[in-house]
């Protein structure tokens, strides 16, 4: 048996639903990555990128385009993440990175691009059925992942309502998707992304400096 035939294997069966190993690991790295953007900590972008890895193996076993592509872009996101805040990283008094919020165009470029992407990628889902058995909220996964993690490499306190979003048709599509062991972990992506979103919230009213200048 390969690894890749072992990680889309059944890893237990918990209330009628199948865990599947990549499904279980991947979403474990991913949270790590979660809890470590919001302590602000650069290894936040190795972790995604790793996250992302193993998450292709359990998409591509549910036959989902929309989130194989997702992770390959989370995969590609993650690096440019990694340039922008080893660049902004020395704007933080403690080493970590600052974070503001976006100014009203940035926010325009993220909706508008947001909601352009989604039509984009749900009339190709929708054209081509193959892609995806789900097409519009595979498109809209996968657009909003890409538009919170721009956000995220930015230092913009809006990628957590960015994730908030995601959350919200990422819990049911992943159970309806038997991604059992993604959809729990959505659950718990909720209460980090609502603790993170006051943590940074807090820290860009305490004046903290901005990395506007570094991502530009």
């Amino acid at each position: 048996m390969n690894t890749l035939s072992w990680l889309n294997g059944e890893a237990f069966t918990a209330f009628g639903q199948h865990i599947l190993w990549s499904d279980m690991i991947g979403n474990t790295i991913g949270l790590a990555a979660l809890a470590l953007g919001w302590r602000r900590s650069i290894w936040t972008w190795p972790a995604q990128f790793l996250s992302g890895v193993v998450l292709v193996g359990a998409y591509a076993s549910a036959h989902l385009s929309g989130g194989i592509g997702k992770q390959l872009l989370v995969m590609g996101v993650a690096l440019w993440g990694w340039r922008q805040w080893q660049r902004g990283r020395q704007q933080a008094q403690d080493g970590s990175i600052a974070v503001r919020f976006a100014t009203w165009r940035e926010r325009g470029v993220l909706l508008g691009g947001t909601a352009v992407g989604t039509l984009a990628v749900g009339g190709l889902f929708a054209a081509v059925p193959e892609l995806s058995w789900n097409p519009w909220p595979d498109a809209y996964i996968f657009v909003g992942t890409l538009a919170a993690m721009v956000a995220q490499a930015r230092g913009l306190v809006e990628f957590w309502f960015a994730w908030l979003l995601v959350d919200v048709v990422g819990v049911p599509l992943a159970f309806s998707s038997g991604l059992a062991f993604s959809g729990l972990v959505y659950v718990i992506y909720l209460a980090l992304v609502l603790w993170g979103m006051r943590d940074w919230w807090q820290r860009t009213r305490a004046g903290a400096p901005s990395l506007e200048g570094a991502a530009a």
